[in-house]
């Protein structure tokens, strides 16, 4: 990965989706729906899946974990979530053979074997996309940078609560610590 160019090597690249389970595709998100944000994620899990290439679908799960304590001025707290809160869209096909992270805070790498499992797989590229783009795709992409990933920012597999979030963190966060490209461009790009 140089330059404005994007070819991914399909030895030593992996696709991380974040969040896109039940309880949260539901939510009203912006700039881009719910669901054509997940329309995207089942064309990069399927490109993904005819390259035999690492999937690691990642979901927030707090049941039966401490919450944390931490003082703030708003909380995204919503309660007991349902049973299948935590349960991945049915469109994402995850089969046993994928890697599911287990997160119970904004980031996929803080608590989780997820760096070891791509350190072992000598991956050392990351296509992202999820929901929130603010919270679990920014987050997860601010670690992956300072560990040392060259990163993909899928902008139309992700998505936020309000449209300025999303602008900002792809504009002022997200294209500096990687690439950002909409779904068709590097689905063209193995």
């Amino acid at each position: 990965m140089t330059g404005n160019s994007l070819s991914i090597n399909k030895n030593s690249t992996a696709l991380v989706l974040i969040d896109l389970q039940k309880g949260i595709i539901g939510r009203d998100t912006k700039p881009f729906k719910a669901v054509d944000v997940l329309s995207n994620a089942v064309k990069l899990v399927r490109k993904f899946r005819e390259n035999k290439m690492p999937i690691f679908f990642v979901h927030v799960d707090f049941r039966n974990a401490l919450p944390l304590r931490v003082e703030s001025d708003s909380s995204l707290s919503g309660g007991n979530p349902p049973a299948n809160w935590a349960e991945f869209a049915d469109e994402l096909g995850v089969t046993q053979d994928d890697l599911v992270v287990t997160k119970r805070q904004w980031g996929a790498f803080y608590g989780t074997d997820l760096e070891q499992q791509l350190r072992r797989r000598k991956i050392d590229t990351i296509v992202l996309g999820g929901i929130a783009t603010t919270y679990g795709v920014e987050s997860t992409g601010r670690f992956a940078y300072e560990l040392g990933f060259n990163q993909i920012f899928a902008e139309d597999a992700m998505t936020d609560m309000a449209e300025e979030s999303h602008r900002v963190s792809v504009e002022y966060v997200l294209k500096r610590m990687g690439k950002v490209r909409k779904t068709e461009e590097i689905l063209t790009s193995f």
